[in-house]
């Protein structure tokens, strides 16, 4: 990008940037967009829906940690799996668990149903997140790759995930007739069926059309996953303190984004109209902002990029806490898209650490890493919102982001122009 180009000039070379990239990665775009239209539509609601069936807030936490650790342990595995033998297989088997999940939400009887659910999702999740990712690390260039990202992010995932919630908002109030504060268990049940829909999609769309192409000779030396990942750490300085910068970047999975809509709806009094504008706005900022922040990323590097993101995205756990009235809460959903802005950036800088050959084995570490803090995370979040107070959940990982995460950012080295595993 350049200066006379500016935003629209940017904008408008999408659909050529779009051409010359490799259909694999065309093909992940669209699977990731409608999984997130699916998870969009059941977002606003999902921690109301668990709370109604009976579970506290406690029992979110611990919901999330057992998804997480199962999830974090077969990381590794299917990632050296994906290196060897291609992502399809594993790339759909964790899309139908996306699915099963869904189906299992619609039918609980009750919250512990949810415990099955929810595990099955975060499995599923993050397989498929993981075979997504290897796609998307192996097959753009170093230049486009925070500008791919994030026309997955933006463009694509983002504008229909802003769609998903006002999917759901019109269920509730327009074909079942529910009042702005009387949604109930059965009501919000509706909504995972449309969620088990798009997600059944994406399952053909993988199906048919993704290749099966693999990025690494067959495992010849017999070395476990575990080994291989160990092996990484200890001939690269940089993926041993990305491991700590990943574990707390993904930390709002488990700390910050379960109890957002619970606090707005709670604390806030927020009706689930507000709470739909929220998630839709948060979408926005995603769609408006995501492709000219990858390309000044592609363009000035990642690190000075994430500087400024990463901040608006405290921002907005600030203004949660602090909102008087509904239009400050949809104004912290606006600021919160930027971390799902801020994603797609650090996943670019992640993927620029090592080599092509075990991008899968080094995604699938990461998440082993990462989940498990985050399950720890989720334990001790619970606490912290039942009986110590709502509002330190939000000011918690404020404070381990800017402690932990910016330091040793500003220690790491651009990645921008550098070969891989450099």
């Amino acid at each position: 990008m350049t200066t006379k180009t500016g935003i629209l000039g940017t904008l408008t070379s999408i659909p050529k940037f779009w051409h010359v990239q490799q259909k694999d990665w065309k093909v992940t775009v669209i699977r990731t967009s409608l999984e997130r239209l699916g998870y969009q539509i059941v977002y606003p609601y999902l921690s109301l829906y668990i709370v109604a069936l009976g579970a506290q807030k406690a029992h979110l936490g611990l919901l999330t940690c057992l998804g997480m650790v199962l999830s974090a342990l077969i990381g590794p595995n299917i990632g050296q799996f994906i290196d060897h033998n291609g992502a399809k297989k594993v790339y759909s088997f964790g899309i139908v668990l996306l699915l099963t999940s869904y189906l299992l939400y619609a039918f609980s009887p009750n919250w512990y149903w949810c415990i099955l659910a929810m595990i099955i999702y975060y499995v599923g999740s993050g397989t498929s997140t993981q075979s997504c990712g290897t796609i998307c690390g192996n097959c753009l260039k170093n230049c486009d790759r925070a500008k791919g990202m994030l026309i997955c992010e933006s463009l694509a995932a983002g504008l229909l995930g802003m769609i998903g919630p006002m999917i759901a908002a019109f269920i509730l109030v327009q074909v079942l007739g529910v009042t702005e504060t009387a949604a109930g268990v059965n009501d919000y049940r509706v909504l995972f069926f449309a969620s088990a829909f798009f997600t059944l999609i994406s399952l053909i769309v993988v199906l048919t059309q993704l290749s099966n192409q693999r990025w690494a000779v067959r495992n010849k030396s017999g070395a476990s996953a575990m080994r291989e990942g160990m092996e990484i750490l200890k001939t690269n300085k940089n993926a041993r303190k990305w491991i700590a910068i990943s574990a707390v970047a993904n930390l709002p999975t488990a700390l910050v984004l379960p109890y957002v809509q619970v606090y707005a709806g709670e604390v806030k009094m927020a009706s689930v109209t507000v709470l739909a504008v929220m998630v839709t706005a948060s979408a926005l900022t995603s769609v408006v902002c995501g492709y000219p922040i990858g390309a000044l990323a592609d363009r000035l590097g990642r690190k000075k990029i994430l500087y400024v993101v990463i901040p608006l995205y405290w921002l907005s756990n600030l203004l949660l806490i602090w909102a008087p009235s509904p239009a400050v809460l949809i104004a912290a959903g606006i600021l919160q898209g930027f971390y799902y802005i801020t994603q797609p950036l650090t996943g670019a800088v992640q993927r620029e650490l090592v080599s092509q050959d075990v991008m899968g084995v080094w995604i699938g570490f990461n998440r082993l890493t990462t989940n498990l803090i985050s399950a720890a995370a989720a334990l001790v979040s619970g606490f912290i919102y039942d009986y110590i107070g709502p509002a330190w959940v939000f000011l918690f990982f404020i404070a381990l982001d800017a402690i932990i995460r910016m330091p040793l950012l500003i220690s790491l080295p651009e990645t921008l122009n550098k070969e891989s595993g450099t």
